[in-house]
């Protein structure tokens, strides 16, 4: 891989007595799409928490490891620190306020940013998401569910990130809606913008990035050029639906239990 923009190294997180992560190492260089694969319980939302320092919000702790960002260290800033930095976060779930307006939602996404290079971004916005600008004065609570996924990337995209992290954009989206949203992610990673995706739709996160990697049970299980792990029969079978009987019933009880006792964080 090229030189990173972001590098992870030994990342070890939890809540309470709960090892969510273990000695997690990643890589996103610059203006790459990297995707972080895994079944429930895999600690995918745990490693962006720790990454955007929302973690304690949740009731959890980064335990041990680093975090570096353009060669600057991340580990130890404040989440609207770590924003300034050049990361946002777009969580699980959308999480846009509900009784503001799209336009204030937008708003509060470029506290943190330039004065000057608001008016640009909000363009951005509006040019990746017409219809947020359609119902700049309508409650954000009262869009769909894909448009209230648009507001979260363009909340997100109004601090003019560098590095994007997003929480499976596609959940519970309609297959068109997700197509639509990833086609945006595709552009805005065209745009320059570096974009570590968590998604548990396999097929659509391969699609997207250049490189992945599998989590299980809070561990870097495999990685590789997103291609080969297209390919791969294990990821295949685990991760994409495409079910070879036999191996299935070779592998089931050894693996396939011991992901589903656990719960995403």
């Amino acid at each position: 891989m090229s030189a990173a923009a972001l590098h992870v190294r030994g990342l070890t997180a939890g809540y309470g007595p709960v090892t969510a992560l273990r000695d997690v190492s990643l890589d996103v260089p610059e203006g790459a799409c990297v995707a972080v694969l895994g079944g429930n319980g895999a600690g995918k939302s745990t490693l962006l928490r720790a990454l955007s320092r929302t973690l304690a919000f949740h009731g959890g702790a980064a335990r041990a490891g680093t975090v570096t960002f353009a060669g600057r260290p991340l580990h130890g800033l404040p989440p609207d620190r770590i924003v300034v930095a050049g990361l946002c976060h777009v969580p699980e779930g959308r999480q846009v306020f509900a009784r503001m307006t799209v336009e204030d939602n937008l708003r509060a996404g470029a506290l943190t940013a330039a004065r000057s290079g608001r008016a640009a971004a909000l363009a951005r916005v509006h040019e990746l998401f017409p219809v947020l600008a359609d119902r700049a004065r309508q409650r954000a609570g009262l869009l769909s569910g894909g448009e209230q996924q648009m507001l979260a990337v363009g909340r997100a995209l109004m601090a003019s990130p560098r590095l994007l992290l997003l929480d499976e954009p596609s959940l519970g989206l309609a297959p068109l809606m997700a197509a639509r949203i990833a086609d945006t992610v595709r552009e805005i990673n065209a745009q320059g913008t570096s974009v570590l995706l968590v998604e548990q739709n396999a097929a659509l996160a391969l699609r997207l990035a250049s490189h992945a990697y599998v989590l299980e049970v809070g561990e870097v299980a495999a990685e590789g050029p997103a291609a080969e792990l297209a390919a791969s029969d294990e990821v295949r079978r685990r991760y994409l639906g495409v079910v070879d009987e036999q191996a299935a019933a070779d592998s089931a009880p050894a693996r396939v239990p011991h992901l589903a006792r656990w719960e995403d964080a």
